[in-house]
């Protein structure tokens, strides 16, 4: 079950959003790798804890190395990881295009696939208002957004979209993203 709570558009910029209300998860706990591990091995495994730490260690190296390298990494029905550019602006030709001065950084993507993909999660997944855990439910944003709006993906959260200030996932890639971060 998924919890949620609802957050008042306040950015005057999104005229069509600007006043509405929309729903951002809640994330109730972290897992590291350590909880991660004791879980696995609650589920009948003959790994212990520890070796199956080991593991997970060891892959989410190999994974930060071969993105690194450019490569994508697929976990069959979990997320396809990739590494995206965040770029500052564009520029005019080719010749007046230079990493410091229109590349801002760098993000890490995960795109969902196979049991794991948007399709099936928006058939499995429910959801909960968090009005039992946090008051009423509802969070108004009191901090306008001044952000100048360059129409670029700035990696901020979107009306109805995921928010990473919860810790939860949101939309990777430039314009328009094509996964989870």
């Amino acid at each position: 079950m998924l919890l949620y709570v609802l957050k008042l558009n306040q950015n005057a910029k999104m005229p069509e959003a600007y006043g509405k209300y929309y729903a951002y998860p809640v994330i109730t706990q972290t897992v590291g790798i350590d909880g991660l591990a004791e879980h696995m091995a609650s589920h009948n495994t003959p790994f212990s804890k520890g070796a199956i730490k080991g593991m997970i260690t060891d892959m989410v190296s190999c994974i930060k190395e071969l993105t690194l390298q450019g490569f994508a990494v697929k976990i069959d029905d979990l997320a396809i990881f990739s590494i995206g550019i965040r770029n500052k602006e564009g520029a005019a030709s080719e010749k007046e295009f230079t990493i410091a001065k229109n590349i801002e950084g760098f993000r890490l993507r995960a795109r969902g696939t196979g049991e794991f993909s948007a399709k099936t999660i928006n058939l499995e997944a429910t959801l909960k208002k968090a009005s039992a855990l946090l008051g009423d439910g509802t969070t108004p944003d009191t901090t306008p957004d001044t952000t100048p709006d360059t129409g670029k993906d700035t990696g901020k959260d979107t009306p109805g979209g995921d928010n990473t200030d919860q810790g939860g996932s949101g939309t990777t890639g430039e314009g328009g993203g094509d996964g989870l971060e």
